[in-house]
């Protein structure tokens, strides 16, 4: 017997520092729901990938276009049947300000929060990313935790994450009924 899942209500926007797993989760949460999925770092402009590479941090004056790019597929699929499911690091509060702007649709953040530690080995083991592992101090040093004033929904990576994840996916569902 199957479960019908109705389509995604609301935006998701899976966020965190490099090497958190903001890929796979957001993939993971697309499919589930059966909702499109945008790949933030497909949207990085050529140079800021290439700043990223050199193993130099992006400013937010760097950021704000791709910002701006995401809010725009967001706000796109507004008169769609679904929400979407994003992957975007959203580190500061001013970036998800920037990223729900322009949806009418209520966007919730999917914080993936994990330790350093846990972080630095993810991203000393990742192969063919432009994010060098040595821009994860920065990425830390930039991150504003989401405030509890903020749609958040933590997933806790140092535990076990499959758990958190269908904890979330329960979550959603439960609000979205």
């Amino acid at each position: 017997m199957s479960v019908n899942i109705p389509a995604l209500k609301r935006n998701l926007i899976v966020m965190g520092v490099s090497g958190s797993g903001k890929t796979t989760a957001g993939e993971t949460l697309a499919k589930h729901f059966g909702a499109p999925f945008i790949e933030g770092d497909a949207l990085h402009p050529p140079a800021n990938v290439a700043k990223m590479a050199a193993g130099t941090p992006l400013t937010d004056a760097d950021r704000l276009p791709w910002l701006e790019t995401i809010a725009e597929r967001l706000a796109a699929a507004d008169d769609g049947p679904s929400g979407v499911v994003a992957a975007c690091s959203s580190l500061k509060r001013a970036y998800r300000r920037i990223l729900t702007a322009k949806t009418k649709r209520r966007t919730s953040f999917v914080f993936l929060d994990g330790s350093h530690a846990l972080l630095a080995a993810r991203m000393a083991t990742r192969k063919g990313h432009f994010m060098p592992a040595s821009l994860l101090d920065s990425q830390l040093a930039t991150l504003e935790r989401p405030g509890p004033d903020e749609d958040v929904i933590r997933i806790d990576l140092d535990g076990d994450i499959d758990a958190e994840l269908a904890a979330a996916i329960a979550q959603i569902e439960a609000e979205d009924r």
